[in-house]
């Protein structure tokens, strides 16, 4: 049944080639639709003064939004994680999404393949690379890469730069090769044991689709506060300056 994906159904054309962006256009659109039905219940604040008794959709993604944003005021602080969470709490569910898919019978997670992952290590790379340009020019930005040592800086640079450039494909190799190793044992205890022992694998599965999307959300997150840290040792030591030429003049 792992080879199998409902999908197919739609056209001949879809195939294991193209079955990824398929897929991730199909959980595109649930996430559109649930996103604008979740919008609607939480627009009427008056109603939602008193919590709900079961849990609903605008429940799920009040969770997911807190503890996203949780985990970003942690890293970045509270007056910086709202600007970037916008990315940050998308990439998340849409991440656990895509990696979640595979345990319903019939679909393949797209997350299994590179490049998928890859495509979503490239938005985080140019993301917060465009982040760190906006929040301190392009040369403020170059600077974090020069490092502290002024006639090191050549070799700091080229060091940084192969990391910086690393960063997209290490996300990527990271989640594809956690999920496809997942899928591939779900699959095969799958196959030997149809009845009850899957069952086991799935709650596993549940649990790895969710920590690979928090380990991508977390990187991804420290990247940006990286990149749009601000240098303060400059305006430190001129605060210090400042304050021991004004206990000077005053002792004298």
């Amino acid at each position: 049944m792992h080879d199998f994906n409902w999908l197919a159904l739609l056209s001949d054309k879809i195939n294991h080639h193209n079955i990824h962006v398929i897929t991730s256009a199909f959980i595109i659109l649930l996430l559109a639709i649930a996103a604008f039905k979740a919008y609607g219940s939480l627009k009427n604040l008056s109603a939602r003064i008193i919590p709900e008794g079961k849990g609903t959709l605008a429940n799920y993604f009040e969770a997911a939004t807190e503890g996203v944003l949780g985990l970003m005021e942690g890293i970045m602080g509270a007056e910086e994680a709202p600007k970037y969470f916008p990315l940050i709490g998308t990439v998340f569910i849409y991440v656990f999404l895509c990696n979640a898919i595979a345990l319903v019978p019939g679909f393949l997670p797209p997350t299994d393949n590179f490049n998928t992952t890859l495509g979503l290590g490239l938005i985080v790379f140019i993301y917060y690379n465009a982040m760190g340009i906006k929040a301190q020019g392009l040369i403020g930005h170059l600077k974090h890469m020069w490092g502290p040592i002024f006639w090191l800086g050549p070799l700091i640079f080229v060091i940084e730069l192969i990391g910086h450039c690393v960063r997209p494909v290490s996300l990527a190799l990271r989640l594809f090769g956690n999920i496809t190793g997942d899928h591939m044992v779900l699959g095969i205890f799958s196959d030997l044991v149809p009845l009850g022992v899957p069952i086991i694998f799935l709650a596993l599965g549940l649990f790895v689709s969710f920590i690979q999307a928090f380990v991508f959300s977390l990187l991804s997150t420290i990247y940006i506060g990286l990149a749009v840290a601000h240098e303060h040792d400059d305006h430190g030591h001129g605060e210090h300056a400042e304050h021991d030429d004004h206990a000077a003049h005053e002792h004298h």
